[in-house]
């Protein structure tokens, strides 16, 4: 799900990224000022407190992730300035203290553009690392020892022929399914077709190689994630353009010869398609269900769609930002979420409260 929050601490750019761990207790975030600051919920008061604040590259910050934490406290970074790096915390008792401190154990230099998105592989897939650059090329590394992080080996390398703006793991933790990387373009050339790709890794030839490129997604795209596949027998991916939408990839059948099973083919249908943010959609994001998917967009809205009995997607609630500040818990609620296509007898169960308003200067802004 998706907490609102402002942050205390300032920093002195543009948020272009949040991150949650996997136990959603801690916080990354990244900005134009070249700064990542990680942020420890506080058990006794609920607030989020800044506890590492530190330069990373020597551009704009676009996107930072979590690795798993079986692998330990790891997170990488990309930048404008065509680098992504790799970092762990190091946490050591000086007598007055626990001092935690981030030690940066990798830079991957491989691209030539700027390096646009960034994220770890499903557990299942060891400790691998995948992004994608401004020059359409997205690059895959893996850590052989997951105890030395000085040391990660560029393994695939996936020319995509259009810049990349975005892309996403397929997370399902079933060995049935391939290992399956989503790729967005925001190429601004209509006349490129397609803006989505979807790749699978084969193992019988040990390549990523393209077998659905989503014709029907022309604008550029911001975002895109799949969702976590619990026993489904088929994929959703969310995508963020001009508008959401929900597409559901279900195998059918795996291309091969002489009964060997090779690439699989997939059943596109189009489960969702959205303009109500009536402007550009910047980010989407999952719950850990994979039920509820969470957009955001320059209306400065965050709308949560779900999907009823029918398989009819709709939207389910909106999370506005500009709540009146000071406000009794009854009328924040008021101000603060509006229920699509609810009535006031109070059929939606599920309320949203927000935390902290982002009115004063010093807050973060963020999209």
């Amino acid at each position: 799900m998706l907490v609102v929050k402002s942050l205390n601490a300032e920093h002195k750019d543009l948020v272009h990224d949040v991150a949650f761990d996997f136990y959603g207790r801690r916080m990354a975030t990244c900005s134009s000022d070249q700064t990542v600051k990680i942020w420890d919920l506080n058990d006794d008061d609920g607030e989020w407190v800044c506890t590492a604040s530190w330069k990373t590259h020597c551009g704009s910050v676009w996107k930072v992730t979590w690795a798993h934490p079986e692998f330990g406290q790891i997170i990488a970074t990309c930048s404008f300035d065509r680098t992504a790096a790799i970092w762990e915390e190091s946490v050591s008792d000086s007598g007055h203290g626990v001092h935690s401190t981030w030690i940066k154990r990798a830079g991957l230099v491989d691209s030539r553009t700027s390096v646009m998105d960034i994220e770890f592989a499903p557990k299942i897939q060891g400790l691998q690392l995948a992004t994608c650059s401004a020059g359409g090329v997205v690059r895959i590394y893996e850590a052989p020892d997951v105890m030395n992080l000085n040391q990660w080996s560029p393994h695939y390398e996936i020319n995509c022929k259009l810049q990349c703006s975005c892309i996403s793991w397929n997370p399902s933790p079933s060995r049935l399914h391939a290992p399956l990387i989503a790729v967005g373009s925001d190429d601004p050339n209509p006349a490129s077709g397609g803006k989505v790709f979807i790749y699978e890794f084969s193992a019988n030839t040990h390549k990523w190689t393209r077998v659905e490129t989503l014709v029907t997604v022309t604008e550029p795209v911001h975002d895109l994630a799949f969702a976590p596949n619990l026993g489904r027998s088929y994929h959703l991916l969310g995508i963020a353009s001009k508008d959401v939408r929900v597409i559901a990839l279900k195998p059918t059948k795996q291309d091969g010869s002489q009964g060997q099973s090779s690439l699989t083919s997939f059943e596109v249908r189009q489960a969702g398609q959205f303009d109500d943010h009536g402007s550009t959609v910047w980010r989407v994001s999952w719950n850990l269900t994979g039920t509820i998917l969470a957009s955001s967009g320059d209306d400065g809205c965050v709308r949560l769609w779900k999907a009823n009995y029918l398989d009819i997607w709709k939207c389910i609630s909106v999370m506005r930002g500009d709540a009146v500040e000071n406000v009794g818990e009854a009328e924040e609620t008021n101000n603060s979420i509006q229920p699509c296509g609810g009535t006031a007898s109070g059929q939606h169960t599920a309320r949203y409260f927000k935390l902290a308003p982002t009115a004063h200067p010093s807050h973060v802004p963020w999209h």
